[in-house]
């Protein structure tokens, strides 16, 4: 059956019922100019675009007859299947790449050789195999989520493991396979009973100037195509039914890979979004903050601290993967810390602090953007997270030098972008000289490497007259855990996660000890901070447990106080508590804050992983996921959460957090503030909080 698919073979099939002579009759195409496309080497590309429009339009129709209930029924309709078919050529376009380039570099007559004709067949066979798998695959995803591919199906490729399970699981492959072979079979007997192919076969001789230079006008033809297009073009529809049937799943699933988001809207709960931000005020504001837009849609508040302001450098050392069980002031029966148990007893210490997301982007994304874990992937791996408010953004704007250090090759995880492209000096591996990394691994150099080289930048700085704050990220505790041998009592690689977090432990004390010689030394604030754990699985949802890390901020020089704030906080409330400590006031757009401010009853942690939200307050857990949420009771360190019955409130606040960080994201709104608007909002927030002090005075 398969030698039929093209029609490349020279037999002759059984005699077709009367009705396929009519439909071939149908199908064969009249002399003209698809017949001269057609009958040339690259004319395959028309068949197969003809293939793919085809069955990606009955896909749509498919999926319009699942949805006849849901689906509006006006002219939007019409709409979505115009726009399809944009979306369908786009789709093709890049799709039939790899068969362009092989027509164009098969010899002449390749195509005439018998057991290439039977090689073409079974060829033309799998492709339509692979379109029809798709649109079966589609089914099943719109089945579920009610949309065409999207981010969701990017991190279910991820993870191929779970997701072959459950589909083996879920779904009679057996059955689905062979309905699939068999309708490809027909769906190839048709294709060849249409004369179609034999018109290409018989006439794709064509000699390789020619065969070169047409294969080049089709390549820059389905780039063109494919490139050009965007997702943006889609309209707004009223019924988000009509607005996915518009789409194209390959398209979508394309997309996806490319701009790495979960649109917040289309997938989880949301509210009025005048209520929203309406929300966010009154949760700002319970530090003392006053709003500077309070009628539009903006976190942008002056925050005002008392006493002098300080201004000392510094460096936040932000480790690979440390969970706050691995140190000895959070589980006694660790011992492998000894450096940063010692340093703790200096310093001021956070019992209960958080990671936002389970992976370094996600840390990295609340550390610098004080925000929530938004679905999807992180700010620091999307479009658009160029001049974003940081808190670098906040120490340039008081004349500090901010760099990022980084042991490994920044451009992993979109780095060295993200931190270039918001006013970070970057030092990676490929910025230093071959005698500046003494030992390596595949993630990057040595932690001991990584604290010299932040050292030199340390005393150049320093040498400058400027204060300076730097981003430091480790990669020593990371898989396969090797090290320089002959620091620690325990063995490189063969000891493991243990071996590896002494080590760096290790390397953070080495770097303290040698930076108490320097001269900027007592003018310097170290912060300890972990990006995410070292493992989040766990039996619940969202662990809580395993998103527990250090936050350790050491002030040799006496600027901040040792001790220990056991309120509950998040990564997302790093950049607000660090500058309260400083007793900076500022204008500001972070979610955070500064956690000594508020009441402690009204403290929070939002935690989440690609696809589901947490928000955890007054000992309620609430869970937003893709197409709903759950509530649940949990007291911290507890590894069991209880279901709850929706809690409204509860609900509302989730929501606004995670619904307002991503307005402002696909709006372009969290952006830093030029100098002129840093002093001009300074000066505003000044009178502000002069006019609520007054009021506040006043009988």
């Amino acid at each position: 059956m398969s030698a039929c698919v093209f029609g490349v073979m020279d037999f002759q099939c059984p005699v077709t019922p009367p009705l396929l002579p009519i439909l071939s009759s149908k199908l064969n195409p009249a002399p003209g100019l698809f017949q001269r496309l057609l009958a040339r080497r690259h004319g395959g590309i028309i068949l197969f675009f003809a293939a793919f429009l085809g069955i990606s339009f009955l896909t749509r129709v498919a999926l319009l007859v699942k949805s006849v209930h849901d689906v509006t029924w006006t002219l939007s309709l019409l709409a979505a299947f115009g726009w399809g078919v944009v979306y369908d050529l786009g789709a093709a376009a890049f799709a039939s790449l790899p068969l362009i380039v092989l027509l164009t570099i098969l010899p002449s007559g390749a195509l005439r050789r018998g057991w290439m004709r039977w090689l073409a067949a079974g060829f033309g066979f799998v492709i339509l195999f692979a379109l029809l798998f798709g649109a079966a695959a589609e089914w099943t995803f719109w089945d579920e989520f009610g949309v065409r591919f999207n981010f969701i199906a990017v991190d279910y490729l991820v993870y191929t493991t779970e997701v072959l399970g459950n589909i083996r699981e879920s779904y009679p492959m057996p059955l689905i396979v062979g309905g699939l072979f068999t309708t490809t079979a027909i769906f190839g007997w048709l294709l060849w009973r249409s004369r179609l192919p034999h018109a290409w076969i018989d006439a794709c001789v064509e000699h390789w100037p020619a065969r070169y230079r047409n294969g080049a006008l089709w390549l820059a033809g389905a780039l063109a195509v494919g490139l050009a297009l965007n997702a943006d073009w889609l309209p707004g529809f009223r019924n988000n039914f009509n607005r996915e049937l518009a789409k194209n799943g390959v398209w979508s699933l394309f997309s996806a890979f490319r701009n790495n988001v979960l649109d917040y809207d289309e997938f989880y709960p949301t509210k009025p979004i005048d209520q929203v931000f309406a929300h966010l005020r009154e949760e700002l504001a319970e530090d003392g903050a006053v709003m500077l837009r309070p009628g539009e849609y903006d976190t942008l508040r002056y925050i005002k601290n008392a006493g002098a302001e300080l201004r000392p450098n510094i460096i936040q050392i932000t480790v690979e993967s440390l969970s706050a069980d691995f140190l000895g002031i959070f589980n006694r029966a660790s011992n492998l810390t000894p450096n940063l148990v010692e340093i703790a007893g200096r310093s001021l210490v956070f019992d209960n602090f958080y990671a936002t997301g389970t992976r370094t982007d996600r840390g990295m994304e609340a550390l610098t953007l004080s925000l929530p874990p938004t679905p999807g992937r992180s700010m620091i791996k999307r479009p658009r997270n160029e001049d974003m408010f940081t808190l670098g953004s906040v120490f340039r704007a008081k004349g500090y030098d901010t760099a990022f250090l980084y042991g490994g090759f920044g451009y992993f995880d979109n780095m060295n972008y993200y931190f270039g492209h918001n006013g970070y000096r970057v030092i990676d591996r490929t910025g230093v000289a071959k005698e500046d990394i003494t030992f390596a691994n595949v993630w990057g150099a040595c932690d001991e490497d990584l604290l010299r080289w932040t050292m030199r930048e340390a005393d150049a700085s320093a040498a400058a007259g400027r204060p300076f704050h730097f981003f430091v990220m480790t990669t020593s505790n990371h898989r396969p855990y090797t090290f320089p041998e002959g620091r620690i009592d325990l063995p490189s690689k063969v000891s493991g996660r243990a071996g590896a977090v002494k080590y760096t432990d290790f390397a953070i004390g080495q770097f303290l000890r040698d930076a108490a010689v320097k001269p900027w030394f007592r003018n310097t604030v170290f912060v300890i901070v972990a990006d995410h754990c070292a493992s989040s699985a766990g039996k619940t949802e969202l662990p809580v447990q395993n998103y527990h890390i250090p936050l350790i901020i050491y002030a040799p020089g006496g600027q901040i106080e040792p001790g220990h704030i056991r309120t509950l906080t998040s990564q997302m409330d790093y950049a607000p508590t660090l500058l309260g400590l400083l007793n900076w006031s500022y204008p500001s757009r972070f979610f955070g804050h500064d956690v000594r401010k508020i009441d402690p009853d009204e403290a929070h942690a939002l935690i989440g992983s690609y696809q589901k939200l947490g928000h955890l307050e007054k000992g309620e857990f609430v869970i937003l996921r893709p197409r709903g949420e759950s509530t649940y009771k949990y007291e911290l360190g507890s590894a069991t959460m209880t279901p709850l019955a929706d809690r409204t409130y509860s609900s509302l606040e989730a929501i606004s957090f995670y619904q307002g960080a991503s307005y402002l994201y696909k709006n372009n709104l969290y952006r830093a503030l030029s100098p002129d608007e840093f002093t001009r909002y300074t000066h505003q927030g000044e009178e502000r909080t002069a006019e609520k002090k007054a009021i506040a005075a006043s009988p």
